[in-house]
């Protein structure tokens, strides 16, 4: 793999890619053959590739230094007094990993005072990774090469391509995007539905959720501010990271930018 086309690259930058890649290729490993699901304390599917991936990006990681704070480990809040911690999902989309729908990524986020300055997504199916470098844009790579991406200009909501969740998708959330007149809906598992509006590929993804939590979307908030997108909560509030309670409250809101504020002033209609 040739290095990523960014000129200022930070050094955690190539430690977090190869975390990503070599996670992406042990989930791949346990993919093809049988593994075992079980339940965590939540009610959520867990499987021995999300145990995996941890192992691996964790192992990796752990030469910087910083603190990580990982979906699969217990939270030591002892990094809420860092300045720079990672943020990791070893295995966003479990459900789609079960179902074998291979709509399921790996995530790994620099942050630094409460913003992600680094942000990776790997999708070992089709051995596709979007990254993003603060200040140094949005990049994706697939058939072994790099290409920068960026969003959409499209500013009429009736045009724009919406993706939604594919296992949580809300009565609620349902209503509302029709409401807003978008017809094109498509559901997605995983972050790859910010790495869709990254590439230009959609321009909305709206969820009023409040289960998300911190690492299901630090990754992406790099990759889609970097691609010159915008994500929010769904009232506007920009969203920190390396907080006390890691739950957005708020839901979450990601658009190419141009369309953000309209779908803002419709969704607090509602409340």
């Amino acid at each position: 793999m040739k290095g990523i086309p960014i000129v200022d690259k930070i050094p955690e930058l190539d430690i977090a890619i190869k975390a990503a890649n070599d996670a992406g290729n042990a989930i791949l490993e346990i993919y093809q053959r049988d593994f075992k699901v079980s339940k965590k304390s939540d009610d959520s599917p867990i499987t021995d590739a999300d145990l995996k991936s941890n192992e691996v990006i964790k192992k990796i990681l752990s030469q910087t230094k910083h603190a990580i704070l990982s979906e699969e480990d217990n939270d030591d809040q002892s990094r809420l007094s860092k300045e720079m911690i990672w943020i990791v999902d070893p295995l966003d989309g479990t459900s789609d990993f079960i179902d074998k729908t291979g709509e399921f990524t790996v995530m790994i986020a620099l942050i630094k005072n409460k913003k992600p300055i680094l942000g990776v997504i790997g999708w070992p199916t089709e051995k596709t990774l979007f990254v993003a470098q603060k200040d140094s844009g949005a990049f994706r790579y697939s058939n072994d090469e790099w290409q920068k991406i960026s969003v959409t200009t499209e500013t009429e909501l009736t045009k724009c391509r919406t993706v939604g969740s594919r296992h949580h998708l809300s009565d609620k959330e349902k209503s509302f995007i029709k409401k807003l007149g978008i017809k094109d809906f498509t559901s997605i598992g995983s972050s790859l539905k910010v790495g869709k509006i990254s590439s230009g590929e959609a321009e909305a993804y709206i969820t009023t959720t409040n289960k998300m939590k911190e690492w299901d979307s630090a990754a992406s908030y790099c990759i889609i501010s970097e691609a010159g997108g915008k994500m929010t909560d769904m009232l506007g509030n920009d969203i920190t990271y390396n907080n006390k309670e890691v739950y957005h409250q708020n839901g979450i809101l990601v658009t190419n930018g141009l369309i953000h504020e309209k779908i803002v002033e419709e969704f607090k209609k509602l409340e």
